[in-house]
């Protein structure tokens, strides 16, 4: 058995494959940039070693300065979590050639299925069904445009080495495709190094369904049966689930004999997952269901799969990595009841889903569900990585009773001032198809306008702001006024208080009795309500007018740290309300900033590739007259 491990990761990963080292009694190693040394993923290591600065290409990126830390160490293995190298295979062979354990698929198995174009060209010799598009060499803008003709309207550009829903486009229209082909490969190039692209017809009411699959070096293969990952924004997976609903047996037999032939036509060994899509317009049907691609690692939802068949993958790793067969045939793994996975992202649906930042100066999050996290209350999150924050798991002997228990987890999320996606998640797992088990990979963006508004608080919660925002009034009072709320000469006492929640003011009822609720206040007297996963800040005075609404004009700002990849407009232009401007990439991931009204650019403070800040003015536009 391997003695001793590296995480080649960080944050919660780096803390989920550590858990599991220590019960077994392997010591752990951490790596760290700059950025993250209070991180708690290096306290809970036994040695730990600093990689470079905050950025990921000069650290988590570095395959040499994580194998010469291990080396440094004394690590006889390396694990690469998921994200970064975990499916590099050139760092596969490097650890390997430094006479260390690779934690993973050995490197030949991690090139055939690194490029989507060669993974899928292979799997249609191995007999798996693949979605119909073009897998070619010829990447020009002519040739892409002329395939995608024959295929068809809608059609998905895919980046060939991609992952995370990086680098993909849904494309509905002719004259969108040149555009979305750019944006595409820009972001295939500054995530994976390769801007090369696939195309595929686009199914109109897709189902993604993933095989967890493991195999040893002693030529055993076996699934861990299906998730279901349908709910995803922008191809980013939001709530998984296993298994998947409405699976039926001769569905699940055609996915999962799929999956382990795919495994064996690369001579698999580990933890991977072949990934489909299912056209769900009749229910899941055997004959139509397609190989996507896989991913040669352990996937950031493995907990739902742990949680129905009760193995711990990462043990497994460990295991198989130090030789030994499976520890389970395929006849002796059972699926246990019904698991689902919401991811907490620090980012904010009511403003279009855009990242936050920050200091976690309050972080309470829910019990009775499996949370996996890699933050704490006081730690911040950075621009500079993936913006998940934790995952929540539940599991329970049905569904039903599964999404019940996740909904409530979700709506007890108390964080702040850093924003999440809570109130959201929690929306999502309420919502009546959901629960119909009516969803496909549209599901959110045809609920988004429900799903990512923020309700107005109940009653309820705007009772305890007024309850906070008296008892500060209280401690500020003097003289012979002080505790007479409500009181009014020749008239009915009053029976609320003037609130103001995001500026506009709001009639907070006054409670009934003493209000038992943990109060939170800002060091602007602000109070601080948590409701459902949302986060309301009530102030008790009206705020003061913005300069710039005044004037007439709108400063475009920057909404977080981040880099100018694109600029659409110059000085001068006309523009129209939701043209495009700007174009940021923040979190491994590209965010347009569009016009807010129809007017004129009148100033441009930045070109492309120019690093910036949150709140940085980067044009200005005038109103049309």
């Amino acid at each position: 058995m391997i003695s001793s491990v590296l995480v080649a990761n960080r944050g919660e990963i780096a803390r989920r494959v550590f858990r599991t080292a220590r019960r077994m009694g392997i010591a752990t190693v951490a790596v760290y940039s700059e950025a993250d040394a209070d991180a708690p993923h290096v306290r809970e290591a036994d040695q730990a070693v600093l990689i470079g600065p905050a950025s990921a290409r000069e650290s988590y990126l570095v395959g040499e300065k994580i194998i010469a830390a291990a080396l440094q160490t004394g690590a006889e293995a390396i694990h690469p979590g998921y994200g970064f190298l975990s499916e590099n295979a050139a760092f596969a062979e490097a650890v390997m050639g430094a006479g260390l354990i690779w934690i993973g698929p050995p490197p030949a198995a991690i090139k055939a299925m690194g490029l989507k174009d060669a993974a899928k060209s292979l799997m249609q010799k191995a007999n798996v069904p693949v979605t119909p598009g073009y897998l070619g060499d010829d990447q020009s803008l002519e040739q892409l445009q002329a395939v995608t003709k024959d295929i068809g309207y809608p059609v998905l550009i895919k980046a060939v080495a991609g992952g995370g829903g990086k680098g993909m486009r849904r494309v509905d229209r002719p004259e969108d495709f040149a555009a979305a082909l750019a944006s595409c490969q820009r972001e295939a190039a500054a995530s994976f190094g390769d801007p090369k692209v696939l195309i595929e017809t686009y199914v109109s009411r897709p189902r993604h369904i993933e095989v967890q699959i493991f195999g040893d070096s002693h030529g055993n293969v076996v699934h861990l049966f299906e998730r279901d990952c349908s709910l995803q924004r922008r191809h980013q997976k939001v709530i998984e689930e296993a298994p998947a609903p409405g699976m039926s047996a001769a569905a699940r037999e055609a996915v999962t004999q799929a999956a382990i032939k795919a495994a064996k036509a690369v001579n698999y060994i580990g933890a991977g997952t072949v990934e489909f899509i299912a056209d769900a317009s009749a229910g899941l049907a055997p004959d139509r269901i397609w190989f996507m691609e896989m991913n040669t690692r352990l996937q950031v939802e493995h907990p739902v799969t742990e949680a129905v068949t009760g193995v711990d993958l990462v043990e497994w790793q460990f295991r198989v990595a130090s030789g030994e067969p499976l520890p389970l045939t395929q006849d002796q793994i059972q699926l246990n009841g019904h698991a689902v996975e919401a991811r907490l992202y620090a980012e904010n649906p009511a403003a279009g889903f855009l990242p936050s930042i920050g200091v976690l100066e309050h972080f309470v999050l829910p019990g009775g569900v499996r949370v996996d996290t890699g933050v704490e209350e006081g730690g911040e999150v950075s621009p500079f990585y993936d913006p998940m924050i934790a995952k929540l798991i539940a599991h329970a002997p049905t569904r039903e009773g599964a999404s019940d228990q996740l909904a409530q987890a979700c709506a007890e999320v108390e964080i702040w001032p850093v924003k999440t996606n809570a109130g959201f998640l929690a929306r999502c797992l309420d919502h009546p198809e959901f629960i119909a088990a009516e969803i496909d990979t549209g599901f959110i963006e045809r609920h988004l306008d429900a799903l990512a508004s923020t309700p107005a608080p109940s009653d309820e919660a705007l009772a305890v702001a007024a309850a906070a925002a008296l008892a500060e009034g209280d401690d500020d009072a003097a003289g012979p006024w002080k505790g007479l709320t409500g009181f009014r000469m020749n008239a009915a006492p009053q029976t609320s208080v003037r609130l103001f929640l995001d500026g506009r003011p709001v009639d907070a009822p006054l409670p009934d009795g003493d209000i038992e609720a943990d109060i939170l206040m800002t060091e602007d007297g602000e109070v601080v309500v948590f409701e459902g996963g949302e986060t309301y800040v009530l102030a008790t005075r009206p705020p003061l007018r913005d300069l710039d609404d005044m004037a007439g004009d709108a400063q475009v700002r920057s909404p977080m740290p981040g880099k100018v990849v694109a600029v659409a407009v110059s000085v001068g232009d006309a523009v129209v309300r939701g043209q495009p401007l700007l174009t940021l990439e923040a979190m491994k991931m590209e965010h347009a900033l569009t016009a807010p009204f129809d007017g004129e650019v009148e100033a441009l403070n930045v070109s492309v590739g120019d690093q910036v800040s949150e709140g940085v003015t980067l044009a200005r536009l005038k109103a049309s007259s």
